[in-house]
């Protein structure tokens, strides 16, 4: 017989616990597994071209850096407070990322990677007196694993899954760990928390349940969802449900094929020549190729801009756009730049006496389609098989011996691409590139 409990369980999830482990302050904790002096470091991460904080570990967080703050307005605070500044490693946190979902996958063989730091995990089997010991033990094998910290949110739903996580983030008590799956704990958070911390609570929303006097999680719990509905449409009437234990969000262990694709990247100087900008839009095309290869996806369109900063209010100021068609879907490489470069011949216009200072450059794409599954063009048809061994060739190459190795010659070669986007204090790619790795000498 069922005890008082489990029917109260029951009655908030079904029995089902799915669990949400993320790395704390993922970027940062990255940087820490390879550097021990940074242990009680603050440390913040940079965005692209060193522009702005985008990681913050708790001890940069209590002196004030926020999420975004561009890096110059915080560069002296930086130096005089002892912060350890490092631009983003993207190689580094991505390979990080695999090594964390591989422990997860030893606890659970159903694992839905959400983001590069979040995974939803589901515990249903787990009996529900055992799921905070398996998720402490869980946290604690990662750690040494991996080096990276983690805390872990259980719930019946991933909205509570993802509710838990930040109450154990934010509750030092916890340990890092918070099960909402528990009826008592379910009963104490709700009504203890924020609604502005539910997952899905946007700026809009979140003024338009103040209005309505919604305060806390319980508050929203209890409200009727079909009127919410005509107010916060139908997500609003999903959270509800959530809340209340009854999932309307299932496990994606299978990634959804990817629909659109974009390579963009600010420079690290300003670009005025045509040729350079040739060789940048060249190189992204060749990563865009890279990638679409990867996932057996083709398109028959790119859309190439470029322009000029908005903080540069003293130069000239442009911003230009255009899509060039391709005679059939393709991943090729060789396509992809010479549709590119055409994109820039289109759209270049000589400069007069104050030339226009580009500041960013992309090749855009969507509505991709497997493949082997598009249709051939029946006038201007691409060599596919020539193509193809040809592209394998040069993919196998770059996994050997690492990203860049094997390139067009339009895309220009790696070490002398001026235009770069700046990385001046990354890290060396500790898990990917052996010759960055450190050497010691006898």
């Amino acid at each position: 017989m069922s005890t008082p409990e489990a029917r109260l369980r029951d009655r908030i999830g079904g029995g089902r616990a799915v669990a949400l482990i993320d790395g704390n302050s993922f970027y940062c904790s990255c940087e820490r597994v390879f550097d021990p002096k940074l242990a009680a470091v603050p440390v913040i991460v940079l965005s692209n071209n060193d522009g702005c904080a985008i990681a913050r570990t708790s001890e940069a967080k209590a002196l004030g850096i926020k999420m975004g703050d561009p890096y110059f307005k915080i560069r002296d605070l930086c130096r005089v407070r002892g912060v350890r500044v490092f631009s983003s490693n993207y190689t580094l946190y991505g390979d990080m990322s695999g090594r964390t979902n591989t422990v997860y996958r030893q606890f659970s063989p159903q694992v839905e990677i959400y983001s590069i730091d979040e995974s939803f995990l589901n515990l249903s089997d787990v009996a529900p007196a055992l799921r905070v010991e398996l998720a402490r033990d869980l946290r604690a094998t990662v750690r040494a694993w991996t080096g990276i910290p983690t805390c872990v949110g259980i719930g019946p739903t991933k909205t509570l899954a993802k509710l838990a996580n930040h109450i154990a983030k934010t509750v030092p008590a916890l340990a890092g760990v918070c099960d909402l799956t528990d009826p008592v704990a379910y009963a104490h958070w709700l009504c203890r928390i924020d609604v502005a911390e539910v997952w899905g609570i946007g700026r809009a929303s979140l003024a338009k349940l103040e209005a309505m006097g919604v305060e806390s999680v319980a508050d929203l719990r209890d409200l009727d969802p079909r009127p919410v509905r005509k107010g916060l449409t139908v997500v609003g009437e999903r959270i509800i449900h959530e809340l209340r234990g009854l999932a309307c969000l299932p496990l994606e262990m299978v990634p959804a094929r990817r629909k659109g694709c974009a390579v963009t990247r600010s420079f690290s100087g300003r670009i005025t020549e045509r040729a350079v900008l040739e060789e940048a839009v060249s190189a992204h095309a060749t990563r865009l190729g890279e990638k679409l290869r990867r996932e057996g996806l083709g398109t028959n369109h790119v859309t190439v801009f470029y322009h000029t900063s908005e903080h540069d209010r003293d130069d000239p100021m442009r911003s230009v756009s255009t899509t060039i068609q391709l005679p059939e879907h393709t991943s090729d490489t060789l396509a992809l730049i010479k549709a590119a470069r055409h994109g820039v011949a289109k759209t270049w216009r000589e400069p007069g006496e104050r030339p226009w200072r580009y500041s960013k450059a992309g090749i855009v794409t969507n509505d991709l389609v497997p493949l082997s599954h598009s249709p051939r063009a029946l006038i201007g048809a691409l060599d596919r098989e020539r193509s193809g061994s040809l592209m394998a060739a040069m993919d196998a190459c770059n996994a050997r011996w690492g990203r860049g190795a094997v390139v067009p010659a339009r895309a220009g070669l790696v070490s002398r691409r001026d235009w770069n986007t700046k990385f001046e204090m990354r890290t060396p790619r500790y898990t990917t590139q052996v010759s960055e790795l450190p050497v010691a000498y006898a």
